[in-house]
């Protein structure tokens, strides 16, 4: 007889089970390429047929464990730019917060499909130029103040984008990073991951207010996602550069085809 797990949670023991095994696999990817992944685990959820306010809510907070326990590894391995953090998060917070505000006002289906198909030119662009990328060795650690200004005006962007539409689009952030700031991938992927788990605490705040959350399955995805974004993470150090930038760019196709086809059925 099925049964649910309780404590006010209405979700099945064996569906739970699967969020957690899938939460532990995207984990362990994200933390690799330094993603919080959640655009993948939220369709998982509403499949276990979660209603969609309530799998937004959880889920939001799942990619900020996920994303925490993998920069904690990144910061140990010294992987982690505080300066990008300040440079491209403050005004990603800040946009992320104008954003909710102004969610509705743009069909959340355009929206999606735009940063879908941004996503997925990114992922090409990684694959084609991926070898090309970490054979340059051109990264920098000083920025201009031209750089500086750009930094902070994408992070504005994709936070008013990402707040419009309930996501922390580290996705679009990350190739952002390597290829426009000149940012090491490694870097990138621990400083993305700070990023990541700053906005999706603060948006996971309004879902908590309004009761938006399965806290139980929340301790059972976050475990999964913690366990694997840390793991994941030690793997960053140990894969050459050009393996790393390839497997960035296939995860950014998938997420790309992802966003593309919740813009869609929006």
């Amino acid at each position: 007889m099925d049964t649910t797990l309780g404590w006010g949670s209405d979700v099945l023991v064996w569906n739970a089970m699967v969020l957690a095994a899938v939460s532990l696999g995207v984990g362990l990817l994200g933390g690799f390429v330094g993603l919080a992944l959640g655009t993948m685990r939220l369709p998982a959820m509403l499949l276990m047929g979660m209603a969609a306010p309530t799998a937004g809510g959880t889920n939001i907070l799942v990619s900020s464990i996920s994303s925490i326990f993998g920069a904690i590894r990144h910061i140990r391995e010294g992987r982690v730019n505080f300066k990008l953090v300040a440079i491209m998060g403050g005004p990603a917070f800040a946009g992320a917060f104008v954003g909710g505000f102004l969610g509705g006002r743009v069909s959340e289906s355009l929206l999606l499909s735009a940063a879908g198909l941004l996503v997925l030119w990114q992922g090409v662009e990684l694959r084609m130029r991926g070898r090309a990328v970490a054979a340059a060795d051109d990264f920098l650690t000083e920025y201009s103040r031209k750089r500086i200004v750009l930094g902070g005006g994408m992070g504005l962007t994709v936070g008013l984008l990402g707040g419009a539409v309930g996501l922390i689009l580290g996705s679009i952030r990350l190739p952002a990073l390597i290829r426009v700031l000149k940012v090491d991938p490694r870097i990138a992927a621990g400083t993305n991951l700070v990023i990541g788990f700053v906005m999706g605490s603060l948006g996971w705040v309004g879902h908590a207010i309004k009761g938006d959350v399965d806290y139980q399955l929340l301790i059972l995805m976050g475990a999964g996602a913690a366990v694997g974004s840390y793991f994941g993470a030690k793997l960053t150090g140990k894969v050459d550069l050009a393996t790393l930038i390839g497997a960035m760019g296939y995860v950014l196709l998938a997420v790309g085809v992802i966003l593309i086809w919740r813009g869609v059925t929006a």
